[in-house]
């Protein structure tokens, strides 16, 4: 079982090593650190910035869970991106074109995201476990190639509409969007928040409590032995890249169907990446992944108050890098000191029985 230090120290000192550089950043640009983050902190109770944040943060969760379940089966799934954006443009044009009662409209939407995410996934999926293709090659490949397809389908002649300077699909009727909760002035927070959290604890479900998770989990730390242990392998990383697409498939839904009810080649893109970089932070834990896409989302929002004291938005781009890079280098510090703490105390209680350990009466070291 992991240790509290193992789980919680290791973002924490993340954090606090990236507000250092940044704060350094921030003195050589001859700004005052103190008053930009203070800026940014006070604009939490400012206007919509609180509902937007968690909005933003709903669609990086999602984001983060679809990286997260690749990173499982040791799969760097970078192909998020293309996958959401192939999704977003099947499920609003499937939206539009449909005439269903509401609820049904709904679903069968959040459906059509769900198989085509999925069916994009399964290109890479196919190409590794029957040509032994590296998903991150053939990922990238894809995610050029989504942009090609969107640009092709929102043309007006397949099936774009015409809205004065901007082209998308045509608008889902109200009977296929997700209602949002509103808030006055503060804006209105997306209705799909909910059923993100439904995901994430639908991942979480599947991971530790169902011998599918145990056996992806098993296949991710070594093929070998999963395969010694009665485990397909290539089975496993097939069902991973399809259960990814799936989930990434659902990324552009809270803006399109609780905002924007249409997808166009100006619709929000990269929000794939930011996923990587999500589930990085979070460890691939559902309510670490939570953490750091509100984390994340809050500095996006956020950075732009910079502005209003003469400080670059930009260092709202430092604090999120270095958080990033600081994450990994602060897990592997603590699990080291884990390791060797956890070594102490072996080393103490074999003492105490009057024996010493295998390393001791080898001559040899831990």
């Amino acid at each position: 079982m992991k240790s509290w230090r193992t789980a919680l120290l290791p973002p924490l000192l993340a954090i606090i090593f990236a507000l250092l550089l940044s704060s350094i950043a921030l003195l050589i640009s001859g700004a005052d650190p103190l008053l930009a983050y203070g800026t940014m902190l006070s604009q939490l109770t400012e206007g919509s910035i609180a509902v937007d944040t968690v909005n933003l943060a709903t669609v990086y969760y999602l984001a983060g869970l679809a990286v997260a379940i690749g990173f499982q089966m040791n799969l760097f799934n970078i192909g998020v991106e293309g996958q959401y954006r192939f999704a977003a443009i099947i499920a609003a044009i499937a939206g539009g074109a449909l005439q269903l009662p509401p609820v049904l409209h709904t679903f069968v939407i959040i459906l059509v995201a769900a198989l085509a995410g999925a069916a994009y996934a399964a290109i890479p999926a196919i190409l590794k476990v029957t040509r032994g293709v590296s998903e991150v090659i053939s990922t990238i490949m894809l995610n050029a190639i989504a942009g090609g397809i969107i640009a092709f389908l929102v043309n007006p002649d397949q099936f774009g509409v015409q809205t004065g300077n901007n082209v998308s699909t045509r608008e889902i009727p109200e009977s296929g969007w997700v209602p949002g909760i509103p808030f006055g002035n503060a804006g209105t927070l997306f209705g799909f928040v909910f059923i993100a959290a439904l995901v994430g604890y639908a991942y979480w479900f599947m991971l530790n409590r169902t011998r599918f998770g145990f056996e992806l989990k098993a296949s991710g730390e070594s093929t070998t032995a999963a395969s010694a242990g009665g485990v397909n392998a290539k089975k496993m990383v097939l069902a991973a890249m399809l259960l990814s697409g799936a989930v990434a498939g659902l990324v552009a839904l809270p803006e399109l169907l609780g905002r924007d009810y249409s997808y166009g080649i100006t619709s929000t893109q990269q929000y794939g990446f930011t996923g990587i970089a999500v589930a990085l932070l979070g460890r691939n834990h559902p309510a670490g992944i939570a953490f750091g896409a509100l984390l994340w989302a809050y500095l996006d929002k956020s950075a732009v108050s910079l502005e209003a004291i003469s400080v670059p938005k930009e260092i709202a781009t430092i604090i999120q890098g270095t958080i990033v890079l600081s994450v990994v280098v602060a897990y592997e510090i603590v699990k080291r000191a884990d390791i060797a703490a956890e070594q102490r105390r072996v080393g103490r209680a074999l003492a105490g029985n009057g024996r010493k350990p295998a390393s001791v009466r080898d001559g040899g070291a831990l």
